[in-house]
């Protein structure tokens, strides 16, 4: 039997391989900068005007006698493209440190999201008992709604939001990844 030239193994490249073929990751980045006005929107700018997307953005005053605010960005790109992001975000005026959590260790990482439900009957008691299971709590609760808080990773999040989907889902609000390094690791140091 003759084998068909349109049959034949693909080989791999012995070249670097290409930006389209390495995988891209996504990074929870911490930047401390001076809290003034201005340095959100300097962020936000730098990311669009070099074609980034913000995954997911924190932001909040966390030492008021120093006028200190963290941002907290989660951003997809391959590897290169994360390190370019580190290094550029790092020249802007206002910021003293970019960390890269998921490069620098263990880290937690939460996310705090509300739905609301609207629903009748015995989809209700189906409704509370899937917000049970993601330990959701009952934040406001009408004859015909419920309002659930969870505060999760934010892939749980996702899980939750298409668990309770067929439960009557109308509304979401999430506020964006809040995370942190595990053991004595600071940002400012």
């Amino acid at each position: 039997m003759s084998t068909d030239s349109t049959s034949k193994k693909k080989s791999k490249s012995v070249y670097a391989p290409t930006p389209k073929q390495v995988a891209e990751e996504t990074h929870i980045l911490a930047v401390l900068v001076n809290n003034e006005p201005g340095v959100l929107a300097r962020i936000v700018g730098f990311y669009s005007g070099r074609g980034y997307n913000i995954e997911s953005l924190t932001v909040a005053e966390t030492n008021n006698d120093e006028h200190l605010s963290r941002i907290t960005i989660a951003c997809k790109g391959t590897p290169a493209v994360i390190d370019q992001i580190k290094a550029q975000l790092q020249r802007l005026v206002p910021v003293l440190k970019v960390s890269d959590l998921t490069m620098e260790g263990r880290y937690i990482e939460r996310e705090l999201a509300l739905l609301k439900i609207v629903c009748t009957g015995d989809k209700r008691a189906d409704a509370q008992r899937d917000a049970d299971a993601f330990c959701a709590r009952t934040v406001d609760s009408t004859p015909n709604s419920f309002i659930f808080e969870a505060t999760d990773t934010a892939r749980r999040i996702d899980d939750f939001i298409a668990i309770m989907k067929p439960h009557g889902l109308v509304d979401v609000s999430r506020t964006g990844i809040a995370a942190i390094s595990k053991g004595d690791r600071v940002i400012g140091e």
